[in-house]
């Protein structure tokens, strides 16, 4: 056979193959691992060791080289060009994943760099499948120019497409500047680990030339400070093992995409469980506080829930969790924080979960106990009106299933909000120490009683007895009831109970929005 290979070239071969991909896989510099765990961090392929399922992981054009010249990168062409990428699978299901690395060129993006990244999104979006992000950017490749900021644009145009088809979620695992934060903001979640994750536009060096204030890499865009003051992460964590950990139990929690349903497990909790410790967390007294996530405990199966933004907007509660072993999406009014009170960052953070539990197909419960809006020039000022309807929006704008359950306070248009039946609510609940009202009897008394209260020979008697009787006539527990407006005040200890069977009978609700581009939500 003319041409035909010698059998003696195979093993040739095939030991060049094993030599260039173990290359790939060890990266071009042993000094450069040393540094990177020097510094407390691992390398990309142990992170993603990680996150998958031990031995699932399949790369994608690891032997991939860039083709840049110039600024001596003719020089260095390291083979995966400084970003591994592949899919594997989390708990069996299937996960896509890319990340940095940043042994080679800081991780900073390329064109041959964002290419791949390309590839790996849009394989993602085609499988149907979760998409995950392990960031370790210095941003984009200098030397490379504009082609490094066209690559930049492509993964945005992605992360968009694939905003609310697929979860996205970025894990922030070293200094991410420029375009290398705008990708992970796009996305649906954003995981920080302590001391090594910063995100920011610009760094300290240019903030203090242009500003002249000093700033470490921590203080402008460290893991807390976006946790806790931008409300740019929603999770942050004291080390990468634990992150990775907790990225995993999420995606058990979601679907693969939104043609899907969350996956259901198996729930040793039984659905009748009593909540008697329900009668002892909330006071009947409104004016005391409580954590409402000793209700959510209480109510949810094993008491295991996963909070989304826990230090930012704390005045509100956003979590997912399960109900007989279903996945719902859980808002609360935070008693503790702030009198559990509407204000712009409770409004946005809120507004954002309810989106992300509607696109992919997870029932929202909501436990309402608000006091009203929060009052303020502050507020008023920065857009309180706009920025709080943002939360009115997405909930009139959701079709999954939604219950609501008013437990105590439920005041004027917070109580609108607060998915009331009025905007579309499947199920309006209440307990028996339930307020629904325009406002606080004390406050109504003073306004619809004014001038008898002024005139009377002793004022604050007169005050006192309006008020009960403004209280007896509109915020007895059964006055919304009466009108249609709640469809059953319910005993909280069958809250669980009630709960876990309304699911069960809205399990196939069908309900489409009006044909249309998009909406125009404010902003």
């Amino acid at each position: 056979m003319p041409n035909a290979q010698s059998p003696a070239e195979v093993p040739d071969r095939l030991q060049e193959l094993s030599d260039l991909k173990e290359l790939a896989r060890q990266g071009p510099d042993p000094k450069a691992t040393e540094r990177q765990h020097a510094k407390g961090k691992l390398t990309a392929r142990e992170r993603i060791d990680l996150l998958l399922d031990k031995g699932s992981f399949t790369e994608v054009e690891a032997l991939r080289r860039h083709r840049a010249v110039g600024f001596g990168l003719e020089g260095k062409r390291p083979h995966t060009d400084g970003v591994v990428t592949g899919w594997g699978t989390v708990e069996g299901r299937t996960v896509f994943v890319y990340a940095h690395d940043f042994r080679m060129f800081g991780g900073a993006l390329g064109e041959a760099h964002a290419q791949k990244i390309h590839k790996i999104m849009d394989m993602a979006i085609s499988a149907g499948a979760p998409l995950v992000s392990l960031n370790d950017g210095a941003g984009a490749r200098i030397q490379e120019g504009v082609s490094a900021l066209a690559g930049y644009g492509g993964i945005f145009q992605r992360n968009t497409k694939a905003s609310g088809v697929i979860p996205q979620i970025s894990v922030m695992l070293g200094p991410c500047a420029g375009g290398a934060a705008y990708s992970p903001a796009l996305t649906d979640f954003i995981f920080a680990v302590r001391g090594i994750s910063q995100m920011f536009i610009t760094g300290p060096d240019v903030v203090q030339a242009v500003t002249g204030e000093e700033v470490t890499q921590d203080a402008l865009g460290g893991a807390d400070v976006h946790a806790s003051v931008s409300g740019v992460a929603h999770f942050a964590y004291d080390d990468v093992r634990t992150c990775l950990a907790e990225v995993r139990y999420l995606l058990s929690l979601l679907p693969s995409n939104n043609r899907e349903l969350p996956p259901s497990v198996g729930s040793q909790d039984p659905v009748d469980r009593p909540g008697d410790a329900l009668l002892q967390i909330v006071p009947t007294d409104g004016n005391r506080s409580y954590d409402i996530r000793d209700v959510i405990e209480e109510l949810v199966d094993d008491g295991d829930y996963m909070e989304v933004h826990a230090a930012w907007a704390p005045n509100i509660v956003c979590s997912l969790a399960r109900l007989d072993g279903q996945t719902v999406g859980i808002i609360a009014n935070q008693p503790s924080s702030m009198a559990g009170v509407l204000d712009i960052k409770a409004s946005e953070k809120g507004a954002r979960f309810v989106q992300f539990c509607d696109a992919f197909n997870i029932p929202l419960i909501t436990l309402v106990d608000v006091p009203g809006f929060l009052p303020g020039v502050d507020q008023e000022h920065e857009g309180i009106i706009r920025r709080g309807a943002k939360l009115l929006y997405a909930y009139c704008n959701a079709t999954v299933p939604r219950i609501s359950v008013v437990l105590r306070k439920a005041y004027g248009g917070a109580y609108i909000v607060m998915d009331s039946q009025s905007i579309g609510a499947d199920i309006a609940l209440a307990w028996p120490s339930n307020e629904i009202a325009v406002m606080g009897a004390e406050g109504a008394a003073n306004v619809v009683f004014r001038r008898e209260i002024a005139e009377a020979d002793d004022p604050e008697a007169m005050r006192l007895r309006k008020i009960e009787e403004y209280r007896e006539q509109l915020v007895h527990p059964y006055y919304a009831a009466e009108r249609g407006l709640v469809d059953d005040v319910i005993d909280p200890r069958e809250t669980r109970t009630v709960l876990i069977r309304s699911l069960a009978m809205l399990r196939g609700k069908d309900a489409e929005l009006s044909r249309r581009k998009h909406g125009n939500p404010p902003q």
